[in-house]
């Protein structure tokens, strides 16, 4: 039961703390932990930055594509 539950919640969470261990190169439970306690010190503000981060990770494509590559300074 607590398996199912934690797959479960570990597939909805948006992977940003996936990609912040990824970027970091340190241990996905760790950075995980990180969040907890942070959101507990920081009165839950650090849950803001949680969804920002994970609204960007969700829409990078879309964020980069102004910035792309462009064959001249005169493209836009």
């Amino acid at each position: 039961m607590i398996d199912s539950i934690k797959t479960y919640f570990e597939r909805q969470a948006f992977g940003v703390c996936e990609w912040w261990a990824h970027k970091l190169n340190i241990k996905l439970e760790q950075v995980r932990l990180s969040f907890i306690y942070l959101s507990f010190i920081t009165a839950g503000v650090h849950l803001v930055v949680y969804l920002v981060m994970a609204f960007v990770l969700q829409h990078k494509e879309h964020i980069k594509k102004p910035f792309g590559k462009r064959s001249t300074v005169w493209e836009l």
